[in-house]
């Protein structure tokens, strides 16, 4: 499993669900949140299956916040 952190400082909340959403047909994503952080946990049926979904939804997310 992998496990992004959003700073909340950083990115748009929408955002992240967004990209969490895009990619849920390619991979188990979970949802959680910390004070300062968004969580996305990523997994999948392959390591680097679940190192390319995690790194397309953080590149997604980013770009959807700017």
């Amino acid at each position: 499993m992998r496990e992004l952190r959003f700073h909340r400082e950083l990115y748009r909340g929408e955002a992240v669900d967004a990209a969490a959403k895009l990619y849920a047909p390619y991979a188990r994503i979970e949802l959680a949140e910390e004070p300062t952080h968004w969580i996305v946990r990523v997994s999948a049926s392959t390591p680097s299956r679940e190192t390319r979904v995690a790194r397309e939804l953080a590149n997604h997310a980013l770009g959807t916040t700017i």
